[in-house]
């Protein structure tokens, strides 16, 4: 089976393309020009240059492949122009969509996010039929991805698309390049540069889970129905304490209020902004994030997919060890 995977150089995607590889399918790795390809070394795929802000280098990657994964996204937490989030996220999702109806490809797995989920503040965790509006979507990411699953979800229904959704929550372990924001956090409390934290909590998964849920899902998933891929539900202070278990680092002490942070987060934005590169270490997005505990059942994948996922003390082990050896 010819198989197209995006994202296939980022985090979560070269976790899909390693067991892509693994179970027999002939992969080819839609790559940008400019890509950091490390995490594709020494690995048997076939790459093609292409962008999904350009819909003319679509069809010839698909051109003959059975099946898509499409993983591929613009994830940062702040951006200094949104425009270029949605061309990714939400119009080139729609083209690559389109373009896979017309070559003909018959199973597509599409990576959205929790993000894209309600949250229930006081009560059992969210799942996929939480109900959230695009107004419930706080900062460019989240409403990027929101807009982009509907657009997913209406192929699905008005044009025959088959393709199911995944959700992944907080992925965390190996081949984390960039970082994401998520592996920014774990390498500053593995390496004792988080001096407090905030009221909150995530719910985080071994990265391989993901991705063996994604392959759960091209098997045996209902086509036009998401499945969250999480793991276990943890405070903020909880996850600084297993880190801390790990590295030998004492994890901090300190709560802050979030009111507190809120105008850090305006300072350090409006000094990138004025410096006119980097990323601001505190953004207002996040904080308002972090006022809501997010976390989620993966239920529904367990009971359809047959979806596992390990102790998430090994997703911590295993991103710690990776960054340490790649300096």
């Amino acid at each position: 089976m010819r198989t197209l995977i995006t994202g296939a150089s980022g985090f979560v995607g070269s976790a899909v393309l390693r067991l892509l590889i693994q179970k027999g399918h002939a992969v080819r790795a839609l790559v940008r020009p400019n890509s950091d390809r490390r995490n594709l070394d020494g690995l048997v795929v076939e790459t093609v240059i292409g962008d999904l802000t350009d819909p003319a280098s679509l069809g010839p990657a698909l051109a003959g492949c059975d099946a898509l994964f499409h993983v591929a996204a613009d994830y940062r937490l702040w951006v200094p122009k949104s425009a270029g989030m949605y061309a990714t996220n939400v119009v080139g999702t729609r083209e690559l969509m389109l373009a896979a109806l017309r070559a003909g490809v018959k199973r597509i797995v599409y990576t959205s996010s929790v993000a894209t989920l309600g949250l229930i503040s006081d009560g059992p965790p969210a799942d996929e039929e939480t109900p959230s509006t695009l107004d419930d979507m706080i900062g460019h990411y989240k409403r990027s991805k929101y807009l982009a699953e509907a657009e997913v979800k209406r192929l699905a229904a008005t044009e025959n698309l088959p393709v199911v959704i995944v959700n992944p929550s907080t992925p965390i372990g190996p081949r984390d390049i960039k970082p994401t924001p998520t592996g920014r956090m774990v390498l500053d409390a593995a390496t004792g540069r988080m001096p407090a934290y905030v009221d909150t909590g995530l719910n985080v998964v071994h990265v391989d889970d993901v991705a063996t849920g994604h392959l759960l899902a091209f098997e045996h998933g209902t086509v036009g129905r998401r499945y969250i891929l999480g793991g276990e539900n943890l405070t903020l202070k909880e996850i600084l304490q297993r880190i801390g278990a790990i590295t030998g680092h004492p994890p901090p002490r300190w709560r802050l209020p979030h009111n507190l942070i809120l105008p850090i987060g305006y300072l350090m934005e409006g000094w990138t902004k004025l410096v006119g590169s980097g990323e601001p270490l505190v953004t207002v997005n996040g904080v308002r994030l972090a006022k809501k505990r997010m976390f989620f059942s993966s239920s529904r994948a367990e009971r359809e997919l047959g979806y596992q996922a390990r102790p998430v003390d090994e997703a911590f082990r295993d991103a710690i060890n990776w960054f340490h050896q790649n300096g």
